[in-house]
């Protein structure tokens, strides 16, 4: 058989640099645990557009149709501020998700105890925090029709659609459902139904699918204000959240908080089962470019190192092993080693992104 086999897009900003430590991890993988695979790496954002004028390359989007999963790093900077929409960076991402349909953004929101203090909420209400929020990713008011700025009268008008079908709802609470089994088997999902056609129509299938096909699943339903407030007040009370592509933008940023840092909160985008048996997949750190340290070995990895972790347990099924590198992460951060973005201690000296990335697999190789 062949290995599995891995695309990497590093995009612009800190991507590269923290890639670099990704490919050290997956170097360690084929080295101490006999998990080989296939890599091939390509461009996308900016620096797509500055070798083809465009932010993806159909040549890239072919590669990415065709492997078993797609790491990337992050995509955009000032210097693509004045560029047409069409031709931004984060246009090559957006096609991304799009043609490879990838409608489930898995967004984990997890404190480590040792940054626990990092949060801004109180210690006892974020330490071993550990949720995972469903959005939905590729419908919703984003895509829909119509859309746009138009003239009414003597003013412009701007006007987004809130759209969503019934089978697009099922298949995003199925993937909600299949992973509350094997969490902490509870599903609540988010929406509008006081004010809003859409978030009626999610209740209902949501509701519907559950009593159908996973019961065992305990099933609550909230307002996506009311959730919002929740998160606040006490998020230990969820396990997994399921809500739509406009609310799951804010609830999942709101949520990355909690943690104490952007630079520690991966992400998944899954779409249906290829012809292997594993789902279409992009990884990525959930922070952006950060141009402003571009280069400067100043980018906390950890993110994007979870990410791949990510891409063990849904894409290749090796949860054991992405459970050691994630415990990998935990050590290093017990240890007291923080990257810029985590400092906070007196004393306490960063590291650059290439020792914490060293670091991390010396904790891999203490865990053999």
């Amino acid at each position: 058989m062949s290995n599995p086999s891995l695309l990497i897009l590093p995009g612009d900003g800190i991507g590269p640099e923290v890639m670099a430590e990704v490919v050290k991890i997956i170097d360690w993988y084929g080295a101490k645990r006999g998990m080989a695979f296939d890599v091939s790496e390509d461009l996308v954002g900016g620096a797509a557009y500055d070798k083809h004028g465009t932010p993806l390359h159909d040549d890239t989007m072919a590669k990415a149709q065709e492997v078993d999963a797609v790491l990337l790093g992050a995509v955009g900077g000032p210097k693509y501020d004045n560029l047409d929409f069409s031709v931004k960076p984060e246009r090559g991402l957006l096609r991304l998700r799009k043609e490879m349909d990838l409608f489930a953004n898995l967004r984990p929101a997890q404190c480590f105890d040792a940054l626990a203090d990092f949060s801004s909420l109180k210690r006892d209400v974020v330490a071993g925090l550990d949720i995972m929020i469903v959005r939905e990713l590729t419908s919703g008011i984003y895509f829909g029709e119509p859309r746009g700025i138009f003239t009414e009268g003597n003013e412009r008008v701007g006007i987004n659609t809130q759209r969503y079908t019934e089978s697009e709802i099922d298949r995003v609470a199925r993937a909600a459902f299949e992973l509350a089994r094997k969490r902490g088997n509870r599903v609540c999902s988010m929406e509008k139904a006081n004010v809003m056609e859409s978030g009626v129509l999610w209740r209902e299938v949501v509701q519907k699918v559950h009593d159908a096909d996973y019961p065992d699943v305990e099933l609550s339903h909230m307002y996506a204000d009311a959730g919002a407030m929740q998160l606040c007040r006490w998020p230990k009370q969820f396990d997994v959240i399921v809500t739509d592509n406009l609310f799951g933008d804010l609830l999942s940023d709101a949520a990355a908080m909690l943690t104490g840092s952007l630079g520690m909160l991966p992400s998944a985008s899954l779409g249906l089962p290829m012809a292997n048996g594993r789902p279409k997949a992009l990884y990525e750190p959930v922070h952006g470019s950060a141009p402003d340290i571009a280069g400067q070995g100043k980018a906390n990895p950890i993110a994007c190192i979870l990410s791949f972790a990510m891409a063990l347990r849904y894409s290749f099924d090796q949860g054991a092993e992405a459970t050691r590198l994630e415990k990998a992460v935990e050590q290093v951060l017990a240890d007291g080693l923080r990257t810029a973005d985590l400092l906070g201690e007196d004393g306490v000296t960063p590291v650059s992104t290439t020792e914490m990335g060293d670091a991390i697999v010396a904790a891999l190789d203490a865990s053999l």
